[in-house]
């Protein structure tokens, strides 16, 4: 009989396992992770009814590998630009339960005299609530559409942020051994270090490579290829001193920003599948029933610091945001279990050899205990409101209804805190990668140039080509917003702002200088005076070069379009709304989408025959169809079913056309998105202007121009007002239009 390798049979028992334990809990409807638990406590050592895993060490790394999946696939649902939009509410709350349960958590060890990294460990996992489970109990319970459950989800997507922060400080830590802050705050400048340096280099490098070899891509080689990007950036990750799972989580961010970021993660789902499934059944190994009944009372008193501590607090932190005492006690309730990352925290401690044994089954008996109390916590909300509410004396509601009121201020900036914020990221951003390309260079490339040209010329080679890498950058960090509009404006506004002003940029070039110090102190022996010298004139060819001036914003432009082509690709299909639907809400005009039904009467008809100007005045911005997406159509554009019509209105007038649309009931190849992107733009009408006196119909500013006049503003009072076709433009009308960017261009030039 052939002998079978140890890893294969115990593969075998762990997917059985957890093959018949998924199908009971979908049976029982509970969340597949306390299954897959169930499924490691059968096959580990502690059950001894049913056939053990031999060998623990392999199944070990093959959870590590599960870890780096799990953190790869939450990588791929995490968006950068999404982190942005999550709102105050969501900040505030994150921030404040995270730091409260983290202290909760530390003084709960401190109580039962555990060593000190437990209990910062402890208080880590804590902090978590578990994503998987309270995305269950939302769908299970119908609670998905409510207000309270999209705070919920913010606040769970800053907690994965904020958990892998967490891992890499708590790694720190157990290598260190050492909390001072001098230690700490090197971590974090590190940390932040890399984040910038990978997050910018990988959207600039990683989209043109996909969009160079998207010929040769099917689904088998996407997979590959992005896997291997994964585990690249793992070894990466692990080589500076980062955990793993910190390095996958990275690179499946940045291919969320990518086009291909969709396809992506439905085919790492299933590898994803596989091996979490693997980490969670590791997990259930791990629980001892004797340790269990041995530390029963900190297991108990955990789950009632976890449920008083995430209520209390869950609750004060949105409150704390804003937001009335329903909705807060609503969210409380809500994030009173652990789950996924209390597992990873319990077993970076374990990996790290800094925690006692004891601490990853007490983990899991209380994720396991929690889990089955989040539905009863969730309907319990209800009630305690309604307790609360009865009691709350009178003064204190009042109070709450004026804080909580749930709206927040437009911050408008003045020019000099947009001119100061833009100048500090393009400094950081550009003294990040600076600082990259001298490491690079000066201990790779420089050795390898000094061994082939020897000691003289190889010296001068290496110093030749490492200014000549960082050139474009020092350019940009000197020179760029030198020109902006907000710059000009303060120089033009007063002539106290121009000092100011001009010490921002000598900064800038000091910086520069600096960094070209460094690479010739590096390489030469020379006098302060002779390199410093050197070094200004090399900064001052650089700003007057223009050929590094067309570099510098062809790399922003690449970086910026890379950044945006998922969104734009988006907009272009019509699965998002574009950027100037936000700005027609301040003058209560709306961008809405209506799809054409296969038996509407309105299908097979022109634009120019619906007349739905003059019926319901709306206007139609863009026809969708398939893949192919027609901006601004002209009146002999015809309607076909199953299209979709994006719309622009007042509430008013999209409600009457929607109602109509509703009574009337009875494939071209994607062209390049990025050419189609719309804009909002405004003109003034002089008494130059072609325009002036003549119509919107008389002046051919759709036929013509493809352009959208939305509404036309009164120099006067500031008063917008809807287009009249038949009314003549004004002198200083300021005239509202839509269209694509070559459209408006040649408008604004007519």
């Amino acid at each position: 009989m052939s002998h079978l390798a140890p890893l294969i049979s115990d593969l075998a028992l762990i997917l059985i396992c957890a093959g018949v334990m998924t199908l009971l809990f979908k049976k029982l409807k509970q969340p597949l992770v306390l299954g897959y638990i169930v499924a490691g406590f059968i096959c580990s050592p502690h059950f001894t009814f049913t056939p053990t895993v031999t060998d623990a060490a392999n199944i070990q790394t093959w959870s590590e590998i599960g870890v780096i999946f799990l953190l790869f696939a939450l990588g791929l649902e995490f968006s950068f630009k999404k982190l942005m939009k999550v709102g105050g509410a969501a900040v505030i709350s994150a921030c404040a339960i995270i730091f409260c349960m983290i202290l909760v958590g530390i003084f709960v060890g401190w109580s039962f005299g555990w060593k000190q990294m437990d209990c910062i460990y402890l208080g880590g996992m804590l902090a978590m609530s578990s994503t998987t489970i309270i995305y269950k109990a939302f769908d299970d319970l119908g609670l998905r559409q409510q207000r309270f459950a999209g705070i919920v989800l913010s606040i769970l997507i800053l907690e994965d942020i904020l958990a892998i922060v967490l891992m890499v400080m708590l790694s720190t830590m157990a290598v260190s051994q050492n909390f001072e802050g001098m230690e700490m705050g090197y971590s974090i400048l590190k940390l932040l270090f890399f984040l910038i340096l990978w997050f910018v280099v990988g959207i600039y490098l990683i989209p043109l490579f996909l969009k160079r070899v998207r010929g040769l891509m099917n689904a088998e080689t996407l997979l590959i290829v992005s896997l291997a990007l994964c585990f690249g950036m793992v070894v990466l990750a692990a080589s500076v001193g980062f955990s793993p799972a910190f390095g996958a989580f990275i690179m499946g961010s940045i291919l969320s920003e990518t086009v291909e970021s969709d396809h992506i993660e439905k085919l790492v789902a299933p590898v994803k599948d596989l091996f979490g499934a693997i980490f969670f059944v590791s997990v259930g190994m791990m629980v001892d029933p004797n340790m269990i009944v041995e530390y029963i009372v900190p297991i108990i008193v955990i789950v009632i610091a976890i449920l008083v501590g995430q209520t209390v607090f869950g609750t004060g932190g949105v409150l704390l945001s804003g937001q009335p005492l329903k909705i807060a006690m609503q969210c409380g309730f809500s994030l009173t279990q652990i789950g996924e990352f209390a597992f990873i925290i319990a077993s970076l401690g374990v990996s790290l050899g800094v925690t006692s044994h004891f601490l990853y089954p007490i983990v899991v008996a209380v994720s396991v205990i929690t889990t089955f109390l989040t539905p009863y916590m969730i309907r319990l909300s209800a009630p305690a409101y309604r307790l609360a509410d009865r009691y709350i004396p009178v003064r204190w509601k009042h109070l709450l209804e004026r804080y909580a009121t749930g709206v927040q201020t437009v911050n408008h900036q003045t020019n000099w805190q947009r001119l100061v914020s833009a100048i500090v990221r393009i400094v950081i951003i550009y003294s990040v990668l600076s600082v990259a390309v001298t490491i690079v260079s000066l201990h790779f490339f420089v050795p390898m140039l000094v061994s082939v040209l020897g000691d003289g010329w190889g010296r001068l080679a290496g110093a030749v080509l490492t200014i000549g890498l960082l050139s474009p950058f020092l350019r940009a960090l000197v020179m760029k917003k030198n020109h902006s509009a907000e710059f000009r404006s303060l120089w033009a506004d007063n002539r106290f702002n121009r000092a100011p002003l001009l010490s921002l940029v000598l900064l800038r070039i000091v910086i520069a200088v600096s960094f070209l110090v460094y690479v010739i102190n590096h390489l030469y022996q020379a006098s302060v005076a002779l390199m410093v010298g050197i070094a200004i004139v090399a900064v001052l060819l650089m700003i007057l070069s223009r050929f590094l001036k067309k570099q510098s914003i062809i790399l922003e432009r690449v970086f910026v379009q890379n950044l945006r082509s998922k969104d734009m690709r988006k907009e272009y299909l019509g699965e998002k709304q574009p950027e100037y639907a936000g700005r027609l809400l301040d003058r209560d005009l709306h961008l809405s989408d209506f799809v054409i039904p296969a038996d509407s009467l309105w299908a097979g008809h022109t634009l120019q025959e619906l007349d739905w100007g003059k019926k319901y005045d709306v206007h139609v911005a863009s026809i969708i169809r398939g893949t192919h997406r027609i901006n601004i159509p002209g009146g002999g554009n015809r309607i076909y079913p199953n299209d979709t019509l994006q719309v622009i209105g007042t509430d008013e007038q999209l409600s009457l056309f929607a109602a109509q649309a509703e009574a009337m009931k009875n494939s071209r190849a994607e062209e390049d998105f990025e050419l189609h992107e719309m804009y909002l733009k405004q003109f003034v009408i002089d008494a130059r202007s072609p325009f002036c006196g003549r119509t919107i119909r008389e002046s051919g500013i759709r036929n013509r121009y493809r352009c959208l006049v939305v509404g036309i503003e009164s120099a006067d009072d500031g008063s917008l007002r809807k287009p009249d076709v038949n009314v003549p433009f004004g002198e200083k009308d300021i005239v509202w239009v839509v269209g694509e960017k070559t459209d408006l261009a040649r408008l604004f030039n007519a």
